[in-house]
């Protein structure tokens, strides 16, 4: 089982999860949102499992480039996810999911002490 890691290769955030992957030495595939799209199974899933809050980034360029209404639309789970399918930039990154023996684990943002944490329960199993 291997990770796999979403987001766009040019955010910083990403180069930087993507950098502390290699170099921990764990296999993991790259999903790129600008080239492969989000697929919505997943967004549903990482919204069910982290919140639409979480998942929905309103502190980047994409949010303050929506018009007000656009951004008013994002009322609930279902609102946010139409909006995130239309603008994926609109998704905090990265977006990891772990396979752990209890099954995936999802993680939005960077946190490398949680991640070493993962990381090390992935050996375990």
């Amino acid at each position: 089982m291997k990770i796999t890691l979403f987001g766009i290769p040019n955010c910083d955030t990403v180069k930087k999860a993507r950098a502390w992957l290699t170099a921990q030495g764990l296999d993991y595939q790259f999903h790129n949102f600008a080239t492969q799209g989000v697929p919505a199974e997943h967004l549903q899933r990482w919204v069910a499992h982290c919140g639409w809050e979480t998942v929905l980034n309103r502190r980047g360029t994409t949010w303050r480039k929506l018009s007000a209404e656009e951004q008013a639309s994002a009322k609930d789970a279902a609102s946010a996810q139409v909006l995130m399918q239309q603008h994926p930039n609109l998704i905090k990154r990265p977006v990891v999911e772990w396979p752990l023996a209890q099954g995936p684990l999802i993680t939005v943002g960077w946190d490398a002490q949680a991640w070493a944490q993962h990381a090390s329960a992935m050996q375990n199993v």
